[in-house]
């Protein structure tokens, strides 16, 4: 049986780490975990995105994956280094690929980094940043509205523009020449960010990154499917289905094999 790479998120965000896997990584089985019925994790205290992310982590070890990818920034800023220390297999955030991607593009050294309350409140994009280049400047902005949007579907529409150019206009202000989408669930909302914020920003998604971090501690590990045939992969969500299997189908342009969960826990909300 193949061993899968389990990936897990607050919800459908995840799924922009997905594609990538799916596009560098086509002979990998996935497994996915959106937590949609407890999503946003932004404005959640961290004890609570740390039980939950541990809950799930639970939950995905059953399958026997090769490797796990905490594709979710608030996530991964709270739980990341406790998961790796509770498991025997490699454990990926997302965090660190991103900030690795926007210190190779900018020209001036001023990024922004978009993301969840929590995600902002962590510092963990700034800490990660300056670590790579102490010269960097960065911008950090909180968009609460914007996880919300995605978890709807509403990708594209006048109330999903104006809540991007109501949420950006004080970055739009300051002088920085790349910004980080640092929530999974940002992506979905690129070509708004990008129209509201202009021509000459560089966005940076981590998924390209995190994709290419996967690939090379597998191939270091010799852990890289060898199979022929294309995998099928599995997808599990906490919350209604309906809504997670369109978007899911829309964004990777494929049918998807979705199996809805239901917590055996009491805080389900």
């Amino acid at each position: 049986m193949q061993e899968p790479i389990a990936i897990l998120d607050s919800g459908v965000g995840g799924l922009t780490v997905v594609k990538e896997v799916m596009r560098q990584l086509p002979r990998e089985k996935i497994i996915y975990f959106g937590d949609t019925a407890r999503a946003p994790y932004g404005p959640r205290p961290a004890e609570e995105v740390h039980r939950f992310t541990s809950e799930i982590v639970h939950y995905l070890i059953q399958y026997r994956p090769k490797m796990l990818v905490i594709a979710c920034n608030t996530a991964t800023a709270v739980a990341l280094e406790d998961i790796r220390s509770c498991v025997s297999i490699p454990v990926v955030g997302v965090i660190h690929p991103g900030a690795r991607a926007a210190n190779g593009r900018t020209q001036t050294g001023i990024i922004g980094v978009i993301g969840t309350e929590g995600t902002i409140r962590s510092g963990a994009y700034e800490q990660a940043l300056k670590q790579l280049s102490s010269s960097n400047e960065v911008i950090s902005l909180a968009c609460p509205r914007f996880v919300p949007l995605v978890e709807k579907g509403n990708f594209r529409s006048e109330e999903t523009y104006e809540t991007v150019r109501e949420s950006l206009e004080s970055l739009k202000q300051r002088q920085l020449d790349t910004l980080i989408l640092g929530c999974t669930h940002y992506p979905f909302l690129a070509d708004t960010i990008s129209e509201v914020m202009g021509k000459g920003i560089t966005l940076i998604s981590s998924a390209d990154e995190t994709a290419r971090e996967i690939s090379t501690i597998l191939y270091d590990r010799n852990r890289m499917a060898s199979n022929n045939e294309l995998p099928v992969h599995h997808f599990f969500c906490s919350g209604e289905p309906g809504m997670f299997k369109s978007i899911a189908q829309q964004w990777l342009g494929e049918q998807i094999d979705l199996t809805p969960v239901v917590w055996q826990v009491p805080n389900i909300v």
